[in-house]
């Protein structure tokens, strides 16, 4: 894996059934918004704190972009930063591991190590 990995961000029990499934995932907004929202490791904090601000039971998926065969698009989040958006289905042969992504006491998130 050459190229920085992309980070998901769900709850485990999601992916657990996901997984099961043995299907291509699609995450929680593909069917409404076309695409599945990514992060980069620089921006996955930013995006966690706003979005899952206090929520346990996070892990990040980290993906080797490299391995997805839908399209990734870097795109405006209407924040002037390019975010990083898989438009299909995700291969689970692009999933090279998970990471527990648990919120610090105060509900915020910290720097991964």
């Amino acid at each position: 894996m050459n190229e920085k990995p992309l980070l998901h961000i769900v709850l485990r029990s999601v992916w657990i059934a996901a997984e099961q499934q043995g299907q291509p995932y699609k995450g929680n907004t593909f069917e409404t918004e076309g695409f599945i929202h990514c992060s980069t490791p620089e921006q996955v904090i930013e995006v966690a704190n706003y979005l899952y601000h206090g929520i346990d039971g996070l892990i990040l998926l980290k993906i080797d972009p490299s391995k997805v065969t839908s399209p990734i698009r870097y795109e405006d989040a209407g924040n002037g930063k390019l975010y990083p958006h898989i438009y299909g289905p995700l291969d689970l042969e692009a999933i090279v591991g998970t990471i527990d992504f648990t919120p610090r006491a105060d509900g915020t998130f910290a720097v991964l190590k």
